[in-house]
């Protein structure tokens, strides 16, 4: 009797931070969000090195099912995104800037599901033409969206603040609410969002706090500025943001092996 067969398991990819650890740089992923992929997503992880030659993109994505834009803690460096320099102390990585920054448009091409976080969701606006407030606290009507550092990490990512999901959109139906809870750690966020994105999501004082991109077949890249990752498997709305994710991927999968293309092969026209 032959076995029933198993779905194919989908790849994530998360490009990696620079991190220093003593005398040596590392290349790193934060543990959060491999498990909130690996265990809540359903999928597979695999760490793309910020450091993998350009060259090597196309053939990267090829293999791919999904890409995940992790948060950090460094920014992206403003002249990216405008000609205002960076302010003395903010910590930037090149690397990962040259990295996600080329990808990202990359990976759309492809229609590749993507979900972005924190610094992702800077990233994926960045990389496609929008612009970002360097110290949210410091624009007149914003408010202050950074953690207390001296905070225990649990209130760090505790619940901060309100946001209003926009009426028809992803997260609204996925939330079957209005609104929703979200904490908050980040010190940038959007100032001109960039052609082609939609918003989903509004902090109290406007800030836009997710936005999707979607084309005839339907929302395949999802951006939230807060952290759903952490403790995903706990809300409901970070749990089903997640399963979002997951399910895209593996039908991107599926389709990939439906269509008799090997595996990590995509069998899409590009």
């Amino acid at each position: 009797m032959t076995p029933p067969s198993t779905p194919p398991l989908p790849w994530v990819g998360l490009p990696t931070d620079t991190t220093q650890i003593g005398a040596h740089p590392f290349q790193a992923v934060g543990e959060k969000y491999l498990r909130a992929a690996t265990d809540v997503a359903g999928v597979g992880a695999l760490a793309i090195p910020s450091i993998l030659p350009a060259g090597h993109w196309p053939d990267l994505l090829d293999r791919l099912d999904g890409l995940l834009l992790t948060g950090s803690r460094s920014n992206i460096e403003p002249r990216h995104y405008g000609p205002e320099p960076s302010y003395q102390g903010n910590l930037h990585d090149t690397t990962r800037d040259a990295s996600t920054l080329g990808l990202i448009p990359m990976a759309i091409q492809r229609r590749l599901p993507i979900l972005a976080i924190c610094r992702g969701l800077q990233e994926v606006n960045v990389a496609l033409g929008g612009s970002l407030h360097q110290k949210v606290q410091e624009v007149p009507g914003l408010a202050d969206h950074r953690e207390r550092l001296d905070d225990p990490i649990e209130v760090q990512y505790g619940p901060a603040h309100d946001i209003e999901l926009v009426a028809g959109g992803l997260l609204s139906r996925l939330s079957g609410q209005p609104r929703a809870r979200v904490n908050s750690l980040h010190g940038q966020g959007i100032r001109r969002l960039a052609a082609g994105l939609v918003a989903e999501a509004h902090a109290p004082d406007g800030l836009i706090e997710a936005f999707h991109l979607a084309d005839a077949e339907g929302v395949f890249l999802l951006a939230v500025q807060w952290h759903p990752e952490w403790r995903a498997a706990e809300s409901p709305l970070q749990t089903a943001i997640f399963r979002w994710f997951g399910d895209l991927c593996r039908q991107r999968a599926a389709e990939r092996t439906s269509s008799g293309t090997s595996p990590g092969t995509s069998s899409r026209k590009h």
